[in-house]
């Protein structure tokens, strides 16, 4: 399986290290990615943030899908053209699982259905809200940054539209993101740095952070909603793990804080070209913040992998 490269590398034979930018944050990386001097990196390609101008809040809308599914195809069309219209804006991650797990909408069967687009972390997050209070209860269904809105933060597909666009034009923006990331083909290793300001300081509950590793198109198989078999479907921003192998990701702590901005760093292999399975080109990491209590995901940004 090839989920163990979007862990997080947190060996104990990686370096721990203390960086100067920002200051006295203690990270743990695998500095073997970096294809130099280690030092060198810090010194000269470590990101300085400069002021964040995003005025925005952004929006995550994650489709709870199957390749078996047939009524998946249509919200998988709505969820991809929101992105479209609302470009920069609004982000999708297809989330292929069910509130059980892997339910019969997404188990691999060949000939006819071989490929896998399930991964752990999305299977944890389907099993968990299928269990609590997320309210998933079954595909497709779609959550928009996770609001809650008729007591379920799951909406059906016929819901995403009139949400998106009233949380467009609320526009409430209360946690900024800004994020840097550099690549190094010679050892598919991959660095991302990303601040964090929390501009409302009525946020008073613990906020999490999770990177999503999304592979952008595949060509697939997909039952469609006449029962057909489609062999030639597209499949969009499939959710294919979470760089730190943590379904829910991690809370932002005091020890992440300087000068009033949170930052959290990590480091992951990338694959390329060469590999069976994925291109580092055909890849995104979408981060986002979001209320460890409510679940609201309060921002969401994308990091291209390569630009």
């Amino acid at each position: 399986m090839f989920l163990f490269a979007w862990s997080m590398y947190l060996y104990t034979s990686c370096d721990r290290i203390t960086n100067p930018y920002p200051p006295q944050v203690a990270l743990e990386l695998d500095t073997t990615l970096y294809p130099g001097n280690w030092v060198d990196y810090v010194a000269n390609e470590w990101p300085t943030f400069t002021a964040n101008t995003n005025i925005d809040r952004n929006i995550l809308i994650e489709d709870y899908t199957g390749h078996k599914c047939i009524f998946c195809p249509a919200a998988a069309d709505l969820a991809h053209q929101l992105e479209l219209t609302h470009e920069g804006r609004v982000f999708v991650s297809s989330m292929h699982v069910g509130p059980l797990g892997i339910g019969d909408f997404q188990t691999v069967s060949a000939p006819e259905y071989p490929v896998d687009f399930t991964n752990p972390q999305g299977v944890e997050i389907g099993t968990y809200f299928g269990a609590n209070d997320g309210g998933f209860s079954g595909n497709p269904r779609g959550t928009i940054n996770r609001f809650l809105s008729g007591g379920n933060i799951f909406q059906s597909p016929n819901a995403w539209t009139s949400m998106v666009n009233t949380m467009l034009a609320e526009n409430t923006l209360k946690v900024n993101m800004q994020s840097a990331l550099n690549y190094y083909p010679q050892t598919h290793g991959a660095f991302l740095h990303v601040e964090v300001d929390k501009l409302d300081a009525t946020l008073t509950n613990e906020l999490g952070i999770v990177a999503y590793i999304l592979e952008d198109s595949l060509v697939g198989d997909q039952k469609m909603s006449d029962n057909s078999h489609n062999t030639s479907y597209i499949h969009r921003d499939i959710h294919r793990g979470n760089l730190n192998g943590q379904a829910f990701g991690r809370v932002l702590e005091a020890a992440d804080m300087q000068n009033g901005k949170y930052y959290v760093n990590y480091s992951f292999v990338v694959p390329d070209q060469l590999d069976d399975a994925f291109n580092a080109d055909n890849m995104h990491v979408l981060i986002y913040v979001y209320d460890r209590i409510t679940w609201e995901i309060y921002q969401v940004i994308r990091q291209n992998i390569i630009p």
